[in-house]
């Protein structure tokens, strides 16, 4: 698909589920028209890599993810040989009674024995179209590796030295996360187009709980968008994203909730709320003025019934 406008962008987008603002929308926008990197950080659950996962859908192409941790390395991100294979091929070469080397290290260091990683895969167009590389979460991999990524993002080469230099033909449409535990280098961010994606406003997530549960009951919906949006006032070790009110939205159909009330608050707080502090926290006193409080927005909104 040929995205000609930032509208389309957006019609895009929504067309898979996916409600972005105008910022993210011209972000992608210009990230696909001047084949750069889209870095994108903002706290967890807020749908960074989600951007990734639609892009993908209505790019008709593969989704490559490269989920990063701390430790990673090449052999983990781009290539490794499959020694055991190895192993066995020279025995059955030496068994069927060769002996020379070169020979020898020439069958096993072969692309039949090569183990591809995601950021070579990454290389590699299938059906003439460049895949879609997610690197998720940057910022757990050491500064090593970050070092490495931005030589592949500069010439879209890999060089294997028992076979040579990989290149690609067509660089992949690369999204990389990061939750902004540690600041990424700003060798690399100069690499990249760059968009903070914060959490929603009211009535956009609202937009976002409709495309992605539609069966939700509006009332439910405006309500839930509230409590969300009210939680995230407080100062709390792990603050909900957009990912735990779809979430709780999905849970509290499960239980046949038409609407909101203090018991199942307090009995779902765990869907929201990660971390037993927080629950402790908020569950009680602070949740019922909290729902006190979202049920009156709820209602006094535009659009509510």
């Amino acid at each position: 698909m040929f995205l000609r406008s930032i509208d389309e962008v957006i019609r895009a987008l929504e067309a898979h589920r996916y409600i972005a603002e105008r910022g993210l929308a011209t972000a992608i926008f210009l990230a696909l028209r001047l084949n750069r990197p889209l870095f994108l950080e903002g706290e967890p659950g807020v749908g960074k890599t989600e951007v990734a996962k639609v892009l993908a859908d209505l790019l008709e192409t593969e989704l490559i993810r490269l989920q990063c941790y701390e430790g990673l390395d090449v052999h983990s991100a781009v290539y490794e040989w499959d020694y055991a294979r190895q192993i066995l091929q020279i025995r059955m070469l030496e068994a069927s009674g060769e002996r020379d080397e070169a020979r020898i290290r020439q069958q096993i260091f072969s692309p039949d024995f090569l183990i591809k990683r995601p950021l070579l895969q990454a290389l590699e167009a299938k059906n003439g179209r460049p895949p879609v590389l997610l690197i998720d979460e940057l910022d757990r991999a050491d500064e090593e590796f970050e070092a490495f990524l931005l030589e592949l993002l500069s010439d879209w080469q890999i060089t294997i030295p028992e076979i040579g230099t990989v290149r690609a033909e067509q660089p992949p449409v690369v999204v990389i996360t990061s939750n902004r535990t540690r600041e990424i280098h700003d060798a690399l961010k100069r690499r990249c187009l760059y968009f903070w994606i914060d959490y929603p406003s009211f009535e956009k997530e609202i937009q976002i709980v409709r495309a992605r549960i539609p069966e939700a009951p509006e009332r439910l919906t405006r309500q839930i968008v509230a409590f969300v949006q009210e939680l995230r006032r407080l100062d709390l070790y792990k603050l909900p994203g957009v990912a735990e009110t779809l979430d709780w939205t999905a849970a509290l159909l499960a239980l046949d909730r038409t609407e909101l009330d203090p018991t199942v608050v307090d009995e779902t707080l765990g869907v929201l709320l990660k971390y037993q502090d927080d629950v402790l926290k908020v569950r009680g006193e602070i949740a019922q003025d909290l729902l006190a409080k979202a049920l009156l927005r709820a209602e006094m909104a535009p659009g509510s019934a």
